[in-house]
């Protein structure tokens, strides 16, 4: 491309990776299903059911009988049942969705180590080299699909390419229960004809920009210059410009670092009184601390998340000079973030965050051989003698 006299040649991608994106169907709901078969064919809402919490809670993810009735996911708990009046509430059980994850990567583990999890039911992989020898990445990712369901009885989907980013996309596309390949050479075709809300990373700002950009597929976005997408949308700008041409060099990282570490707590009844809050302000501070030392990490930002009984939801967060060392401590400034922001309404959610982080580095302190002052040397009279 040409601006002046100036010539930009296109990026190149590099088409040398198997890359594969594993994505489990409606997990937690799926489980639940298997483990107790006479929710088979009915809509199943993971969440509390309103009736029993007085309205509150989210949907933590719902079955595709569900879905048809539009329950999504972050949806609360009272709209689905609104839309699904017949649907059956299910309490979460995490303990059994992370024994069926742990499975399924040990299933994973049969292929590669190149893993890297983005939550309990959902994995990239990396199968350039791989366990089994096989040149096929589509051959693994239908091995894969089998294993699942043999040994877990569940489904799972798949998408086959050469990078991450093209990777995801193809298992959302022919899901429940499917798997897709985009090879290098049909990349430019599926990604042109692509709606632009389909792009990892567009939310529903950019949307509404883009469109007033007459941005609304893969070939619109194409059909930019790069200066102009950065231009409107920064790094992101950068980063669209690449993908559209099929290019997306982030590594499948097993040792995926986290760059955030928080809890949050939906209460059973809104929280009116100023003691209750403190005490479970200073309960989550020591649930993240304690994550926090699990993983050698700290950080210096810390976010309060308050959202009140008539969903308003409130983000605050607080950037300090030094890292935060202890519980107590952040428990102080969760406090006083809360204090500042409070306002004068029952709440039904509270959530602590750290981020910004960085792994905590133990110094090594040189131990004297002895003490700091001659006189204060333990001697041997005799020591030093030839």
């Amino acid at each position: 491309m040409r601006y002046g006299i100036l010539t930009f040649d296109e990026p190149k991608k590099d088409t040398s990776r198997k890359i594969i994106h594993i994505d489990m169907d409606a997990f937690y709901a799926s489980v639940e299903i298997r483990d107790n078969p006479s929710l088979k064919n009915k809509p199943v809402i993971i969440a509390r059911h309103p009736r029993d919490t007085g309205g509150r809670g989210v949907v933590t993810t719902a079955n595709y009988e569900a879905r048809k009735f539009g329950v999504h996911s972050a949806m609360s708990a009272q709209k689905a049942f609104e839309l699904c009046p017949k649907g059956l509430f299910v309490p979460p059980n995490f303990e059994s969705y992370r024994e069926a994850s742990s499975k399924m990567h040990q299933i994973f583990l049969r292929y590669t180590n190149k893993i890297q999890p983005l939550s309990l039911d959902e994995a990239y992989l990396d199968v350039t080299d791989n366990h089994i020898n096989q040149k096929s990445a589509t051959l693994i990712a239908e091995r894969i699909r089998k294993d699942v369901f043999k040994e877990l009885d569940l489904t799972c989907s798949a998408g086959v390419s050469y990078n991450k980013f093209l990777a995801k996309l193809a298992s959302d596309y022919n899901k429940p229960n499917g798997i897709t390949v985009i090879p290098p050479e049909k990349a430019h075709a599926f990604l042109i004809h692509l709606p632009i809300e389909k792009y990892h990373g567009v939310g529903k700002k950019s949307v509404e920009k883009m469109h007033a950009m007459d941005i609304y597929n893969g070939q619109d976005l194409y059909d930019k210059e790069e200066l102009e997408l950065v231009k409107h949308f920064g790094k992101m700008g950068h980063s669209l410009y690449r993908k559209v041409r099929g290019i997306d060099d982030s590594e499948v990282r097993s040792d995926r670092e986290p760059k955030s570490i928080g809890k949050e707590s939906t209460f059973p009844r809104d929280l009116s009184v100023e003691n209750e809050i403190i005490q479970a302000l200073r309960q989550l501070a020591g649930k993240v601390m304690k994550n926090l030392n699990k993983k050698q990490k700290h950080g210096k930002t810390v976010v309060l998340k308050i959202r009140y009984e008539d969903f308003q939801t409130v983000t605050r967060r607080r950037t300090f000079p030094n890292y935060i060392e202890d519980e107590e401590e952040l428990f102080r400034v969760a406090v006083s973030i809360w204090e500042e922001e409070s306002l004068d309404l029952s709440v039904r959610l509270l959530g602590i965050t750290v981020t910004g982080l960085d792994s905590i580095v133990f110094e090594n302190i040189p131990l004297p051989l002895w003490n700091k002052f001659p006189e204060e040397r333990n001697t041997d009279p005799d020591e030093n003698k030839t």
